[in-house]
């Protein structure tokens, strides 16, 4: 066999998501692809802000010396600086520029952090249902994933967190907004995990990390706020990236925030820029770099992600699929008619609609709907998704 067995099991439970986008590629070459209703794939369809485009040309134009060559690991001090001014304003925390380190998109930060912080052994819990990446982030490291239910309408389960946290427990990990249920995370129970995790630390004596994974942060509805957990909790540290607020999740631009209280912070601090290195990153894109420090508190309009939330939500409503409105990001989560959820995509996609089981994200029996697609997209495709609909339940 010429590549490892563990990469081969990989292979074989890999990614629903990009198994669906390929399937897509096919339909789309049979029937054309204005035939074909693909919500398989979050990459957004909104264009980047007109800010972005001028810093780009303007960057790109001038001719400063050394402007491509290496800088320290961490990232340029003085988009570090920027951000940090920036995430001081909206968390109420004071941070500098080192407690800031740019990275290759929030996968990459994610990989960092893990790298840093995880012994082999030690056990990372994450809630059901969770972006698909994770269990492999965790493995690529040493750590072993601890998958938890949430409640009914996927809010954190505090009960089951703490049942699931032992002495090997070194991270929990959230994502708010939540991919693949657009669910954030409100206050009260970002408080509540943060009171669970310091009095857990007190009684085993050791430190436990709040790691939240927010890339669709500034993606929230209905005057709702992502809660910030650089302010409830003392060892935290924020992950995420500019791919969707930003719209160039193709530029592999984020960053790493680290609670200014964290335990040994001198040495964490340390740890992460190392483990940038190390890992092959070196350090973020710096070109990149340079826009997005300018590019502080200007996103893209959420309003065209709102609309299409709320037209996807009143024709599949009106078709009988039963979902949680999403607070945030740009996809929904339906239940399936039927247990099996894979079953249920494949009827689908004979109608030439293209989504992704629940299984793939651990929460079989439904299904995810990435919207970020143009509105026709979704209007053409709802008398399939109630052709299927009307099938099984006649069933």
């Amino acid at each position: 066999m010429a590549i490892s067995r563990k990469i081969e099991g990989f292979m074989s439970k890999s990614s629903w998501i990009r198994r669906m986008f390929e399937d897509g590629m096919k339909l789309k070459e049979k029937y054309g692809a204005e035939n074909v209703f693909d919500f398989s794939l979050g990459n957004p369809n909104v264009d980047p802000p007109d800010r972005f485009r001028e810093l780009l040309q303007e960057i790109a134009g001038e001719c400063t010396p050394g402007a491509h060559m290496y800088m320290p690991n961490a990232g340029y001090e003085q988009t570090r600086g920027e951000i940090a001014a920036h995430l001081s304003g909206e968390h109420s925390v004071s941070l500098s520029p080192e407690h800031v380190i740019m990275t290759c998109g929030a996968g990459g930060a994610l990989n960092v952090v893990f790298k840093t912080l995880l012994d082999p052994g030690d056990e990372v819990i994450i809630s059901k249902p969770f972006f698909v990446e994770y269990t492999f982030y965790v493995d690529n490291h040493g750590g072993v994933p601890v998958l938890v239910t949430t409640h009914e309408d996927f809010s954190l389960n505090l009960d089951a967190i703490e049942s699931a946290i032992t002495e090997k427990t070194k991270v929990i990990l959230i994502n708010s907004p939540n991919n693949p249920t657009g669910k954030v995370y409100d206050e009260k129970s970002i408080k509540g995990l943060s009171l669970l995790i310091a009095r857990k630390e007190r009684e085993l004596g050791k430190e436990i990390y709040l790691v939240s994974d927010e890339p669709y942060s500034t993606i929230a509805y209905d005057e709702i706020r992502v809660p910030s957990i650089l302010k409830a909790c003392k060892n935290s540290l924020l992950v995420t990236s500019y791919s969707k607020s930003l719209s160039v999740p193709g530029e592999r631009i984020g960053y790493i925030a680290i609670g200014p209280e964290v335990s040994d912070i001198g040495r964490l601090i340390g740890g992460i820029t190392l483990s940038n290195r190390i890992l092959g990153f070196v350090n973020a894109p710096a070109l990149m770099q340079r826009i997005v420090g300018r590019m502080q508190g200007i996103y893209v309009d959420v309003d065209h992600y709102r609309r299409k939330r709320d037209l996807l939500c009143e024709g599949l409503w009106a078709a009988g699929y039963e979902f949680e409105r999403p607070d945030g990001a740009f996809y929904l989560f339906p239940r399936t008619p039927i247990d099996d959820d894979v079953e249920f995509v494949r009827a689908l996609q004979e109608k030439n609609i293209l989504v992704v089981p629940g299984t793939g994200f651990g929460g079989p029996g439904h299904i995810r709907i990435a919207y970020c697609v143009d509105d026709s997209t979704i209007i053409n495709s709802m008398d399939g998704f109630e052709a299927v609909m009307k099938k099984y339940k006649k069933s």
